[in-house]
């Protein structure tokens, strides 16, 4: 996948820890509305170890214009339309978003949601790290 700067951003960057891939765009209403708590959650847990990267299903200058209103302390890589089939490849049998997966240190899926996270989605999640 490559990110906001045009780098190539690979998942074994993050083998060895807590991972929460959330699946989002732009035009996704409840994915906007997510956003804020999972910025949290990153500040909360990153000193921990865990980590949160957000896989836009968007166009790259779209995804950057929605950055500049509202920046995330947390990774950014652009996934397109390919971020679709990683999705289902995952548990997003719909293709619906947003969608996430919490990974464990050893790369194993711990949980998956489809629709917006909640704040004690995260608690749950977090507590089986």
């Amino acid at each position: 996948m490559q990110t906001l700067d045009g780098a190539t951003l690979t998942m074994r960057k993050f083998h060895g820890r807590p991972l929460l891939l959330n699946f989002w765009a732009t035009w996704c209403p409840p994915c906007v509305e997510e956003l804020p708590l999972l910025n949290q959650f990153y500040a909360q847990h990153s000193a921990n170890g865990i980590q949160v990267l957000g896989l836009a299903i968007d166009q790259p200058a779209a995804v950057r214009k929605f950055l500049e209103r509202m920046p995330l302390e947390f990774p950014i890589a652009l996934a397109g339309l390919s971020g679709t089939d990683i999705g289902r490849a995952l548990g997003n049998d719909v293709g619906g978003l947003p969608f996430s997966v919490m990974f464990g240190k050893d790369g194993n899926i711990l949980q998956r949601k489809m629709g917006q996270l909640k704040e004690r989605d995260l608690q749950q999640w977090v507590a089986q790290v």
